[in-house]
């Protein structure tokens, strides 16, 4: 069984699927961007605004569920420039997320216009 959820505080998708998911007692999110849900609109220009905008728009999806950063288990980041930004992208993720920080995977990726795309997965209690 599968459960769709959508936050009006997250930016729409931009295609054919769901900000979250929920299957398994597991809670699922789309790769999100440093998108402004007002105005569509790409936010900041520095590694540091776009997580910080991306972790906004992800804190929007999981609450949308009941969930918050306490039931994430598992972070997947792509970087569109992985060295030159990981160490603010990182400074960034630290000051948002709680110890015992989940698992992560930070990959270089080609991304259209940003500088940063994260997903999570979540357990529902």
């Amino acid at each position: 069984m599968r459960e769709a959820f959508q936050s009006d505080h997250a930016p729409k998708p931009g295609g054919s699927y769901s900000q979250g998911i929920a299957a398994g007692g597991f809670y699922y999110t789309a790769g999100v961007g440093p998108i402004d849900p007002a105005t569509g609109q790409v936010v900041g220009e520095t590694i540091e605004e776009q997580t910080a905008q991306v972790l906004d728009n992800l804190e929007a999806i999981l609450a949308a569920a009941g969930l918050g950063w306490g039931d994430v288990v598992k972070v997947t980041t792509h970087l569109q420039e992985l060295h030159r930004d990981f160490a603010g992208y990182d400074q960034v993720y630290r000051s948002r997320l709680v110890e015992p920080y989940p698992v992560r995977t930070t990959v270089g990726s080609q991304l259209m216009n940003i500088l940063v795309e994260i997903d999570v997965v979540a357990v529902r209690p």
